[in-house]
């Protein structure tokens, strides 16, 4: 399940607004209790912090996928962070909030990278060294752009590194197409 901020409202992939009392009795509808907190930056709405609690105390496994700019400090430590770090071809490398990196907890926190280029692959094994991240998190991912260029040359850089990450596509683009949205 994935939920999508707006303000104080929520919308799910389908588009309708919800407030919380709507999500959870949804959510008692489903036959899951896995939930992905995401879309656009959810850290940035203040109201995001309790309604991640109260997943929580429902009972929820909660995946919060963030952008790295906000701080994760007041994450409910129960929720798992997916930590996106921005590499130097987003554009938007210096807005990575680095003390998230010290916060990682290895048996349950993701780092992900999402590379365009050989140089953002460096970025991304300085990074990794620096931050000591194969013991700050449970999962490197290393994932190229979709319809990158040289996407043989970095999984032949990823791959020879010998570094103990996972490489992903970005598979929803491969079979929907890059423009595809609710999938």
């Amino acid at each position: 399940m994935r939920c999508v901020w707006c303000d104080s409202e929520y919308t799910f992939t389908g588009g309708e607004r919800m407030s919380f009392e709507e999500i959870f009795a949804k959510l008692e509808g489903f036959d899951c209790n896995l939930v992905e907190v995401t879309g656009g930056e959810p850290l940035a709405q203040k109201s995001v912090f309790p309604f991640i609690t109260e997943l929580c105390d429902r009972g929820c496994e909660v995946l919060i996928e963030t952008g790295g700019y906000v701080s994760t400090e007041n994450v409910d430590s129960r929720a798992t962070i997916i930590l996106d770090v921005k590499c130097p071809a987003s554009g938007e490398a210096e807005r990575n909030h680095w003390p998230n990196l010290e916060r990682l907890r290895p048996d349950m926190d993701e780092v992900k990278f999402v590379v365009a280029d050989i140089e953002d692959w460096e970025f991304a094994r300085q990074t990794i060294a620096r931050y000591d991240l194969h013991n700050r998190a449970k999962e490197i991912l290393i994932s190229p752009l979709h319809e990158v260029k040289n996407l043989a040359e970095i999984a032949e850089a990823v791959s020879s590194s010998g570094l103990k990450v996972r490489f992903n596509l970005q598979i929803h683009k491969y079979i929907w197409g890059a423009d595809a949205r609710g999938v």
